[in-house]
């Protein structure tokens, strides 16, 4: 060692962000080891490399606790070997451990990668100074991934390995979408709009529930975009997966029957309790509320967090209603007081009648007109 190798030294410390003193430490005890491996030692003994000169001197440590240096004459060209490999190794270490700390706060994050291998097993997504790996089952269903192809992922989990960071990303999960909406609606990185809940069946079919916090934003609108400009980048980036926008509402009917969309259903009852509502859709309404395989129904349950029983006006009674009404623990619509003429016919989300007044050619006031 000598004045070449500190300066070697605090060009790494300059290059890679590792402390000079660390390097040192760690130089220090590799050098024990390989004077105790070379010079079979007995005692205890501790091993120093001065900062400035490099000079090195090893002591040997007494019962007493003195010491006495002990360095051996040739011992310079074994700490030349031992100082390239040891460096080497901290380098690629710490370098690890930086990936590491540079990812490890990015679970929930979207990354963009190229796609470098893909096969059964498993597809790998090159990140740059680092891989990420796309399991089968964060797949979704009808994507290919083909080799030098860009994508946008999101990231799951970072465990931290003895060859680096590994990284593990979802095309599948809800927060995706929920990242590439804050990617494409300003509206939302500065506070007006808010995403309250997503339900997603990856390559299929999606739908998101926004509010607004500022009486003079559209949420809908924004997340839509200029002629559908900003859903449509969403949806380019999903490779077609089709996406309902709805407002969301703390009205649980109200939400209900929006999470039900593109469908217009009529009524909507709802028990607390249980979380459970009765939704009666028009029969032209019926097979779009409920969906493809119950698709759209299942989506609208997973957004609003309710369990959702759909019948059309001809399949349900209102005896059948008030059933309904009796198990939540509401009193049935004909027992209550008949309602003026121009009184809303719309029952609330407890089941009571709405003592609102009716708007002009309608039988709801202008809130049930919405969801009639």
């Amino acid at each position: 060692m000598n004045r070449e190798m500190i300066d070697a030294l605090k060009q790494i410390e300059r290059e890679k962000n590792i402390p000079l003193e660390v390097l040192l430490e760690t130089l220090e005890t590799a050098l024990l080891s390989a004077y105790k491996r070379n010079y079979g030692m007995v005692h205890e003994a501790r091993v120093t490399v001065d900062p400035e000169t490099g000079e090195i001197a090893v002591f040997a440590i007494a019962e007493d606790g003195s010491e006495e240096e002990v360095t051996p004459s040739d011992f310079g060209r074994i700490a030349a070997q031992t100082a390239k490999q040891v460096i080497l190794q901290r380098i690629r270490e710490v370098e690890r451990d930086m990936m590491y700390d540079d990812f490890k706060d990015r679970e929930g994050d979207i990354v963009t990668g190229i796609i470098q291998q893909s096969d059964q097993r498993y597809t790998l997504v090159d990140l740059g100074k680092v891989e990420a790996l796309l399991p089968p089952h964060e797949q979704a269903p009808g994507e290919r991934y083909d080799h030098g192809s860009r994508l946008k992922a999101y990231v799951i989990e970072v465990r931290k390995s003895t060859k680096g960071p590994q990284i593990i990303v979802s095309r599948t999960h809800p927060g995706l979408l929920k990242r590439l909406f804050e990617l494409e609606v300003p509206e939302i990185d500065e506070g007006f709009v808010e995403i309250k809940s997503v339900a997603r069946e990856a390559g299929y079919r999606s739908k998101i529930a926004v509010s607004s916090n500022d009486e003079n934003v559209d949420p809908v609108g924004a997340c839509v975009g200029a002629k559908g400009s900003r859903v449509r980048m969403v949806v380019g980036e999903l490779r077609g997966e089709k996406i309902d926008i709805v407002k969301w509402s703390d009205d649980p009917a109200v939400f209900i029957a929006s999470a039900l969309s593109p469908a217009k259903v009529g009524r909507v009852v709802v028990n607390d309790v249980t979380k459970t509502a009765l939704v009666i859709a028009p029969e032209d309404q019926l097979s779009l509320a409920i969906g493809k395989e119950g698709q759209n129904v299942r989506l609208a349950a997973k957004l609003t967090g309710w369990r959702i029983d759909i019948k059309s006006e001809q399949q349900i009674t209102e005896e059948e209603v008030d059933t309904f009404l009796r198990a939540a623990g509401n009193a049935p619509a004909a027992e209550e007081a008949a309602a003026a003429p121009d009184q809303c016919v719309a029952l609330t989300t407890k089941g009571t009648r709405c003592k609102k007044k009716a708007t002009s050619g309608s039988d709801c006031c202008a809130q049930h007109s919405q969801t009639a």
